[in-house]
């Protein structure tokens, strides 16, 4: 099966670009006057030359570059030493002479960074004995934090991205006239000195260009990773002045394309960018002095996953490369250009191509893989990602950050629309679209990531295994928590969403993907897709519903009551009110209750159970409370306001016989609506009609048990139903889904697709 990944942008005029080139040579000269300087090696790799049907390929390795794992230091160091000397109106000062006159001067460097052009702003304000502030953004780790502190500097974190962190250091910058901001990323009013940094990394241009010389070479192909685009506006502009015939290669991180979305718009964009390994590349604006130079001058953009930049790092590693996750980044984006689409960058036989490796090996958490549209590998990687929420009740519960990260990954290597919800910090929701061509109902697949708890788990049965086992009656299933309840569910929606996009014709109407947060606790997700305005003609809810259709379910009601007690000594009868002991009055009489409540002929009757109690504070005292929480199982003829009068009038009859009996009003603590839907609607009937084709035989209607973010949909007046996978084990220590019923199920999804939204 093809697979439906983000396309390769190429320019076919970008061969006739020939821009002005600002370097002298005094780059060179000031670089060499450094400590520790000497040219970075240009590594050979022949077996992917000859994997790749070419000549030659290089690896340009920055890991050691002036006593730092980075290039950036050739650009920081560069237009630290211009902008200092301007600020101070000195002449080509040694360093010695301008350190002096720096720390007079009470001059402070100041920069925003994703990691390593902070470290080398850093050091070089420690090189001229003066401090320097460096702003990073929030998802930036604690190891790189660290390390720029090692520098001498000041790390601070903003709440924001990288942008934000940016303007706060630009904010920072204008509160003294002896900060000076020595940032790489221009903007409207700053240009002098990222323009500087541009030219300090000419250096490493010039450098490889003398050792392809002494070895009778020229290079035809250079490959780069771009942040803001600084270091590819000095490789085109190398590249492309002099009328020379070479090719660039930009490489981006899949969730941080801020040049391919732009080169693709044909003007500067901006984007979210998404927590990546390839840390240095987590920008979301080009800069605007590079890019006139690039939208001219780039001859093909990719962008790749987190985990093509990991086998990047271990193709090199096995070589005796050691870089990073963004200096491997160009090495696996000419793989997959090469395999793809080589005439984009002029590959032949004769090519010789130089990737630039931009940073040293670091420690980064090993990303998965978000190449499979398959449902069934989905599904395990999706188990393997703990999600657990955390309510109240569940306090070891981590949330759904990690998954929805996956999910956004997934989503933008395939080019499709991601919107990341999170009101709530840490309870992040997804929205994926694919975008109709025009005219047909738009689809909501909607599943939630978050799954109860894994405490229940004993210590021999690893919860997010997601393993593929084979059952005695020869069934293939996957294990886990959240296997069945719903990460399969949520799997099959995002494999029908991928064949969706490769579909010929294309869907007319919009397919929307909503990976919610909170639906087993309060629904926090859903709520927050419907508060923020999103909508469709007709939604699947994915949750398991063992081969049926389902179109109804109860509601839920959660009431606090609280028995009012005296607290006393144990030892003192008298004084003391058991509140706990008269609890009993009220749990006696909820039983008696519970056989009256109502019965619905889809539904059955309604139901409820005491969930909770909590009272006393230690076994010699009298409790002055007992609390307890009561969950309902409701059908549509019961409302919260209805089940607290019924509540209340239990509590005043005990009141009047019971002496001593006392509470406080019940309190609702959460509600939710039963849901239902007409067997005959348009949306049942085609859900009724995909099963058919897909099954062979119509799966039959069926009212569920468990309550689903279906009923906040429909009351929103979104057509809803629930459809999903068959298994067992939920919220139980051994969870698992029928590997078959997965298949199923986005079978049915991708059908439902296609008639829907045609």
């Amino acid at each position: 099966m093809a697979q439906a990944r983000r396309t390769i942008y190429h320019n076919s005029d970008a061969k006739l670009f020939s821009p002005r080139h600002d370097v002298t040579g005094a780059e060179k000269q000031f670089h060499q006057s450094l400590p520790s300087y000497e040219p970075s090696p240009l590594v050979s790799l022949d077996k992917l030359a000859k994997e790749i049907g070419v000549a030659k390929v290089f690896i340009k390795n920055e890991s050691n570059r002036l006593g730092l794992p980075s290039f950036k230091i050739l650009g920081a160091s560069w237009a630290t030493y211009q902008a200092v000397s301007s600020h101070l109106g000195l002449s080509n000062p040694s360093l010695d002479e301008l350190s002096r006159a720096a720390s007079s001067a009470r001059i402070k460097l100041l920069a925003a960074t994703e990691g390593n052009h902070g470290r080398a702003v850093g050091r070089m304000a420690k090189i001229l004995g003066i401090s320097s502030e460096i702003f990073v953004g929030k998802n930036l780790d604690q190891h790189t934090r660290d390390l720029i502190a090692r520098e001498g500097a000041t790390v601070t974190v903003v709440e924001g991205d990288y942008d934000e962190a940016v303007s706060t250091s630009l904010e920072k910058a204008n509160e003294s006239p002896n900060f000076i901001l020595i940032q790489d990323t221009a903007f409207k009013g700053y240009e002098k000195i990222p323009a500087w940094i541009v030219q300090g990394y000419s250096t490493m241009l010039t450098e490889i260009d003398d050792q392809l010389k002494d070895m009778g070479l020229e290079h035809t192909v250079m490959v780069t990773p771009v942040g803001v685009g600084s270091l590819c506006q000095a490789v085109v502009s190398h590249c492309k002045a002099n009328s020379r015939a070479m090719s660039v290669l930009t490489v981006e991180p899949d969730v941080a394309p801020c040049l391919y979305k732009s080169l693709k718009a044909g003007q500067m964009t901006r984007v979210m960018a998404t927590k990546t390994i390839m840390s240095g590349l987590e920008c979301g604006t080009v800069s605007t002095i590079a890019w006139p130079i690039l939208q001219s001058g780039v001859d093909a953009s990719v962008t790749i996953s987190d985990h093509e930049a990991h086998q990047g790092v271990q193709y090199l590693s096995s070589k005796g490369v050691n870089v990073g996750p963004c200096g491997a980044a160009g090495l696996s984006g000419l793989r997959h250009v090469a395999k793809t689409l080589p005439s984009c960058i002029g590959l032949s036989p004769d090519s010789v191509v130089v990737i630039i490796g931009t940073e040293g090996s670091r420690p980064y958490t090993i990303p998965k893989d978000v190449s499979s549209d398959d449902s069934v590998e989905l599904t395990q990687i999706l188990t393997q990602i703990n999600s657990s929420n955390p309510s109240a009740s569940n306090p070891s519960g981590v949330g759904e950050s990690d998954i929805s990260d996956y999910i956004i990954s997934w989503l933008e290597h395939r080019d499709l629309e991601a919107h990341r919800l999170e009101s709530t910090v840490g309870r992040p929701s997804v929205m994926g679209v694919l975008r109709g061509t025009g005219g047909g109902k738009s689809l909501m697949l909607n599943g939630h990531t978050d799954t109860v708890t894994l405490d229940s788990y004993s210590s021999d049965l690893n919860p997010l295994s997601g393993e593929l086992v084979v059952s005695s009656d020869g069934r293939k299933r996957i294990v886990g928590r959240g296997t069945l309840d719903m990460k399969a569910g949520i799997a099959a929606s995002m494999s029908a969403l991928a064949s969706a996009k490769l579909s010929s014709p294309p869907p007319r109407g919009d397919v929307i993907l909503a990976a919610v947060a909170d639906e087993e606790f309060s629904s926090i997700g859903t709520k927050e897709l419907l508060k923020a305005g999103w909508r469709a003609d007709g939604a699947i809810v994915v949750e398991p519903t063992q081969q049926t259709i389902a179109h109804a379910h109860k509601g839920m009601t959660w009431l606090e009551i609280e028995i009012l007690g005296v607290a006393a000594h144990g030892s003192r009868p008298n004084d003391g009110v058991d509140a706990i002991l008269l609890s009993g009055y009220f749990l006696t009489a909820l039983k008696e209750y519970e056989a009256t409540l109502p019965e619905d002929s889809d539904l059955g009757k309604a139901s409820l159970h005491a969930s909770l109690i909590k009272g006393g504070i230690e076994p010699n005292s009298y409790p002055a409370s007992c609390k307890l929480t009561v969950e309902f199982r409701t059908i549509p003829v019961q409302s919260a306001e209805s089940i607290v009068a019924d509540v209340i009038e239990i509590l005043t009859k005990i009141k009047k016989r019971v002496v001593g009996f006392k509470y406080r009003l019940p309190q609702v603590v959460a509600h939710k609506a039963p849901f239902e839907i007409a067997k005959d609607h348009p949306l049942s009937r085609c859900v009724y009609d995909a099963t058919g084709k897909v099954y062979g035989t119509n799966c039959a209607f069926q009212a569920l048990d468990p309550w689903t973010d279906a009923a906040l949909l429909h009351d929103a007046g979104i057509p809803s139903i629930v459809f999903g996978q068959s298994g067992a084990g939920l919220h139980s220590e051994y969870e698992w889904v029928d590997v078959e019923s997965i298949r199923r199920t986005e079978g049915v999804l991708s059908t439902v697709i296609e008639d829907f939204c045609s």
